[in-house]
């Protein structure tokens, strides 16, 4: 492996996302940045936990994620750690986006933030809430899974 080659492109996760909905689909989007926010996703220091996916005029926009500037931005920008920022998708994915969500009672949430061929991208789902039993029942299928690959190892 050469040094241009990554093994981890991963930025940051939202976990939060799979335990509170049933992922039915997801995305591959674009996601237009600023300089600074570039810098600080190389950092890692971005969280994708509180954020959301608005559909609005036909566009997709994230709001909510935090993106943290780091100490060493320059003084004449002012950056907004919690700007909203717009998702580049194709327009069927977008209308099929709003489609679910508008008739089917779907959301849309962020799951994930990774490197591709030196460009951010993020990984959208388009998503159902769990109630309270399914998270219970997905949790006690975890705890049986771990407990089953314990019982392998013996």
């Amino acid at each position: 492996m050469n040094q241009t080659q990554k093994t981890n492109t991963t930025i940051a996760v939202n976990r939060k996302a799979q335990h509170e909905y049933f992922i039915e689909d997801r995305f591959e989007a674009g996601l237009v940045l600023e300089g600074w926010e570039v810098k600080s996703l190389r950092a890692g220091r971005v969280q994708l936990d509180q954020g959301y996916i608005l559909l609005k005029n036909g566009e997709a926009w994230l709001f909510g994620a935090l993106i943290t500037p780091l100490q060493t931005v320059s003084t004449h920008i002012n950056p907004d750690p919690q700007r909203s920022r717009k998702l580049l998708l194709h327009q069927r994915e977008v209308n099929k986006l709003i489609g679910n969500v508008e008739r089917r009672g779907y959301t849309v949430v962020p799951l994930s933030l990774y490197w591709k061929n030196n460009r951010v991208k993020i990984e959208i789902g388009l998503a159902k809430g769990k109630k309270l039993h399914d998270k219970r029942a997905t949790e006690k299928e975890r705890d049986w899974q771990r407990q089953k690959q314990r019982l392998f190892k013996r």
